[in-house]
């Protein structure tokens, strides 16, 4: 069982069985929405069980996806393609250990100009 919350403890969550590694995603959204990248691991909605629902709010930020953050405290907490039954969970929301790590970077044309992506792993443009 992997536990979470937002920063104020409004949202939590729980999730039964192994994470997927997450990934990083560097788009200019992702990098607006958490202040650097956003990493997250992806699993069906259905395993994801949410305590807090009336203190998420969620913004669509494009045509197809939306993120969920806490309207407490702010904290970034999920991505949500619209027509599909999965959401990916903001690492860094996890109570640790996890039990899992970064499996590849993605959208890595749109990273920042600060930084460089030098860890090894598998970088997809897109």
């Amino acid at each position: 069982m992997h536990k979470g919350s937002c920063l104020c403890g409004a949202v939590t969550f729980e999730i039964e069985g192994e994470l997927h590694g997450p990934d990083a995603c560097h788009c200019s959204q992702c990098r607006k929405t958490s202040g650097h990248f956003w990493a997250s691991t992806d699993l069906p909605e259905s395993r994801l069980r949410l305590n807090g629902a009336d203190a998420l709010t969620w913004f669509q930020s494009s045509e197809k996806v939306k993120r969920g953050f806490c309207s407490t405290c702010g904290s970034a907490l999920f991505w949500k393609p619209i027509f599909k039954d999965s959401i990916a969970v903001a690492m860094g929301a996890f109570d640790t250990p996890t039990d899992t790590h970064l499996a590849m970077h993605i959208f890595v044309v749109d990273k920042g100009d600060y930084y460089d992506i030098a860890d090894g792993l598998p970088q997809n443009a897109q």
